[in-house]
């Protein structure tokens, strides 16, 4: 089974998720792919000050993703992104340029700062994000899950911290199916 997961680096419940799906993903045989989720696009530009270098390092970030998914290298995107959180969601720092290049470099990635400065891969963040967005939305951000099999994809799931193994198997053995669901659209509580 193959589940493609959208997400914006930036976002720390994206992280949790991403940990979880990558423990899932080993557990139930699942081939994960990586895609651009861009915040920025969402929210049409409209970055508070105190936000915009973050966001800004997330669209470079981003620019990177989608240029190694255009090579078909998932697995440096897996790497990439996991020095990316492990550097700020685990080191409890912001994103920043600085990180973002630290992390292409430390996932190995030899070509990277030439593409995190290239313009021309904001077309494919955008279009990753659309189609993201056109999957699940609308009223959604990241990340987002699309399943193999379902006609659509999901926002989330948003979970606050990485759950153990049973019941991060039973949350993933519960969003499959709600997934591929033709009537199934929204199950939601409020965060504490």
């Amino acid at each position: 089974m193959e589940a493609t997961y959208f997400f914006d680096p930036a976002c720390p419940f994206t992280w949790n998720t991403s940990r979880w799906l990558v423990t899932v993903a080993a557990e139930r045989g699942v081939t994960l792919r990586w895609r651009a989720f861009s915040l920025s696009i969402l929210n049409g530009g409209n970055t508070p000050a105190q936000y915009k270098p973050m966001m800004d390092a997330s669209s470079r970030a981003l620019r990177l993703v989608e240029a190694l998914r255009a090579d078909n290298r998932h697995d440096d995107i897996a790497v990439f992104y996991t020095e990316l959180g492990t550097r700020t969601f685990e080191a409890e720092a912001p994103l920043s340029d600085e990180i973002v290049e630290q992390a292409a470099e430390a996932a190995g990635i030899s070509d990277a700062k030439t593409v995190l400065d290239d313009a021309a891969w904001d077309q494919n963040v955008r279009e990753s994000h659309e189609f993201a967005f056109g999957s699940a939305g609308p009223d959604i951000g990241s990340p987002v899950l699309l399943i193999e099999g379902a006609e659509r994809g999901v926002h989330g799931p948003i979970i606050k911290g990485v759950p153990e193994r049973e019941e991060a198997l039973a949350i993933w053995d519960a969003t499959v199916p709600l997934a591929r669901s033709r009537t199934f659209f929204e199950l939601k509580r409020g965060r504490q």
